[in-house]
């Protein structure tokens, strides 16, 4: 059984003093908005909180929890009310997709990341409920976003919580409203803070064949010598990277295809395991979304470690990506739907999820 009751969300909710419109169990809403302008969110439960942006992107925007903030180091302290990924980059949940995502090519005529990470959301809710789980709450949105001869689609996300839990389930519907097919393609942008001291646990199998480099020509057009010079030791030594340590520098960025393996109940684990041993997770099921991205930024501007951004193709691009067959199809009214776990964990929880990562790595042996 399933008991939920549903608030719907307005704007005219969201003003400069900070509104409590919710308490209920451990858990406490409130709206507001940045001095930007952008409305926000603020949801706390037990052991930590959310900021979270309703109406744009329905991006979580920061993320703390176990009394330590989760999300990358970026320029922006707060969102920037604009459809520019990276005029207002700094999110810890961002949303890539729908029709297009990645780098666009010489020839791509999307936007960095497609147009779904600052979409302007018509509609925005909370579920409040019980299930065989316990309490939750649920904030929710739906996006239709329409071009004339090209396509039509409609966006369903959620992301749960639980009221004395550090893990959130982010889950995603897309459904095709158009009368043909459309191109579909997806990517889950999680960033997390990375810890200098920490090192990355995850079910890839080892071997250069599993962890492999990934970048553009104009990328390594644009930057030093050492710079690529960076990118061919992992090239050639990939594992080094598990490792982070006090004075790394990946600036811009390094990107790595990695291939992820699944437990037997069919989801595959990544773990930043902290040094206090506590760490951070996401988990993703690879027969929703099966291409593995991992993201390091590390530089004088903002550092992050996207660990696992599930993905449906590498970020090449439309084109790039439709090339190599990476560009799924859905057809007229199909519906496609996505799970990811994710969030932090206290020193038994890392245990226990340790030994699961370690289950699977065994029956490699």
């Amino acid at each position: 059984m399933n008991d939920q009751v549903v608030i719907n969300l307005q704007p005219e909710q969201f003003r400069e003093l900070e509104r409590t419109v919710v308490e209920w169990d451990e858990f406490r809403v409130s709206t507001f908005r940045y001095s930007t302008g952008v409305a926000g969110l603020r949801v706390t439960n037990a052991v930590g909180e959310i900021e979270f942006l309703p109406f744009q992107g329905q991006q979580i925007w920061r993320a703390e929890f176990l009394g330590r903030p989760l999300t990358m180091r970026s320029m922006f302290d707060e969102p920037n009310p604009t459809t520019e990924y990276l005029a207002t980059y700094g999110g810890f949940f961002i949303h890539c997709g729908a029709s297009a995502m990645g780098s666009p090519g010489a020839d791509d005529g999307h936007a960095l990341h497609g147009e779904l990470p600052n979409a302007a959301y018509q509609h925005a809710g909370l579920h409040l409920g019980t299930d065989g789980n316990g309490s939750y709450l649920a904030i929710t949105g739906t996006l239709e976003h329409a071009i004339a001869f090209t396509h039509r689609y409609v966006a369903r996300p959620t992301i749960q919580l639980r009221p004395t839990s550090t893990r959130m389930t982010m889950q995603l519907d897309i459904e095709n409203r158009g009368a043909r097919p459309m191109d579909l393609m997806y990517l889950a942008h999680i960033n997390f803070a990375p810890i200098d001291g920490a090192t990355i646990l995850d079910t890839v199998p080892p071997g250069l064949a599993h962890t492999r480099v990934i970048h553009s020509d104009q990328t390594l057009a644009e930057t030093s010598a050492a710079y690529r010079d960076m990118l061919t030791h992992h090239v050639d030594h990939p594992d080094s990277h598990r490792t982070l340590t006090a004075g790394q520098t990946f600036e811009p960025e390094i990107v790595f295809a990695v291939d992820c393996s699944a437990d037997v109940t069919g989801w595959a684990t990544t773990m930043q395991l902290h040094p206090d041993g506590t760490s951070d997770f996401v988990r993703h099921r690879p027969d929703q979304l099966d291409h593995g991205i991992r993201w390091i930024s590390r530089g004088a501007d903002q550092e992050a470690l996207g660990m696992l951004l599930p993905a449906t193709a590498e970020p090449g691009g439309h084109l790039a990506e439709l090339a190599k067959g990476n560009v799924r199809q859905l057809a007229a009214s199909e519906v496609a739907h996505y799970t990811i776990e994710f969030g932090a964990l206290d020193g038994a929880a890392t245990a226990e999820m340790v030994a699961e990562v370690a289950a699977v790595r065994a029956g490699w042996e």
